[in-house]
């Protein structure tokens, strides 16, 4: 079940976007027991992000949501991957990325709780 939703500040076209989506798609499986099957995607464009007070250069901010946990090793590959997607899909330096992780044991779909 997880959910990566991203908030960029510069415009996504819509090639862009499917690419963000299916690089997205593969790389969530380095996290054990994560598939595509399962990963919801949003994305943001032209959202106002200011990193030290600066907005000049593109910026990203991308929040994974998962049911359940992985090992911070695991987190690191993905943080890895997605800052490398974000970089050559949108051409945002690594250093304008920020990742943040979020886990529950606690998530609704289909009208109940798994």
């Amino acid at each position: 079940m997880p959910f990566i939703d991203s908030k960029v500040s510069i415009k996504i076209s819509d090639a862009q976007e499917k690419e963000l989506k299916a690089r997205l798609g593969q790389a969530i499986a380095l996290l054990p027991g994560k598939s595509e099957r399962w990963l919801m995607t949003g994305f943001e464009d032209g959202y106002h992000l200011y990193f030290a007070g600066d907005n000049s250069k593109p910026m990203a901010f991308v929040d994974v949501s998962i049911l359940g946990t992985a090992d911070s090793g695991a987190l690191s590959n993905l943080t890895a991957e997605i800052t490398k997607i974000f970089g050559e899909v949108l051409g945002i330096a690594g250093e304008c990325i920020y990742v943040k992780y979020t886990s529950t044991n606690d998530w609704g779909w289909n009208g109940g709780n798994f």
